[in-house]
């Protein structure tokens, strides 16, 4: 039989882009399959429940479920920690490792990680918050270093109908900030149709796209040992 290598993925409870997308990018990796987690995330706002439900306790229990099915790295699938700050993620990744004995990552935590890889400091933010998540995330990649040269948002925060968002709006907003002078574009959002877009956006414009799904299974194929170079087709930021 062929070595297996499991990828276990925290879930937003009503998304329904991520799955699919992560099926589809590793379905050519012999042997490499991801399973899923859900916890209950209807809302993306900063009011009282809209924060708390992302409290560490729902993740950790979704993600000892995970455990059970042996999974050689576990991920936040998900971008909280743009608006609720990246120690947030930090913290959350060394209680997932210290319960369940699997590497952890996030979202976030892997767009950071490469962005210091690759040097970027001027990016574009694409994302369909409202105004205030939007802020936040600004002033957390402000405080770390990266200078936002443009963004574009839709004002939405009912976590479902980001899925309903055309991919050609996606590219339509990745299109104004690379007019804007952005030197990357991160779509931050696991339930927005971004990474299929990602090679098309990258040969039209000449810049790199991080987007959130894409990012994170990079993260997650690098700690659970293997070579990201192996997904082909879907962005630069497997070949870099």
């Amino acid at each position: 039989m062929t070595e297996r290598t499991i990828l276990g993925m925290l879930t937003p409870s009503s998304n329904t882009v991520l799955e699919p997308t992560t099926t589809a990018m590793l379905d050519g990796l012999d042997g490499v399959t991801a399973h899923f987690s859900r916890f209950k995330v209807t809302e993306i706002t900063l009011s009282e429940h809209g924060l708390a439900q992302f409290d560490h306790g729902k993740f950790l229990a979704a993600a000892e479920l995970l455990a059970d099915a042996k999974c050689h790295a576990i991920a936040w699938n998900g971008t909280s920690a743009g608006w609720l700050g990246f120690a947030n993620d930090e913290a959350l990744c060394a209680r997932i490792m210290k319960g369940t004995g699997a590497p952890a990552t996030t979202s976030i935590l892997a767009n950071n990680d490469l962005f210091r890889r690759h040097g970027v400091k001027k990016f574009g933010l694409v994302t369909p918050y409202t105004g205030d998540v939007q802020a936040r995330i600004l002033d957390n990649y402000g405080a770390a270093g990266f200078d936002c040269m443009a963004e574009r948002h839709l004002g939405i925060s009912d976590n479902y109908s980001f899925s309903e968002i055309s991919q050609d709006q996606v590219e339509a907003m990745c299109r104004e900030v690379a007019a804007e002078g952005a030197e990357a574009i991160s779509i931050i959002c696991t339930n927005m149709r971004g990474a299929a877009l990602a090679a098309k956006l990258e040969d039209e414009l000449g810049i790199t796209i991080y987007d959130s799904i894409s990012v994170v299974i990079l993260r997650a194929l690098e700690l659970a040992g293997l070579d990201p170079a192996r997904l082909q087709g879907w962005g630069r930021i497997f070949n870099a």
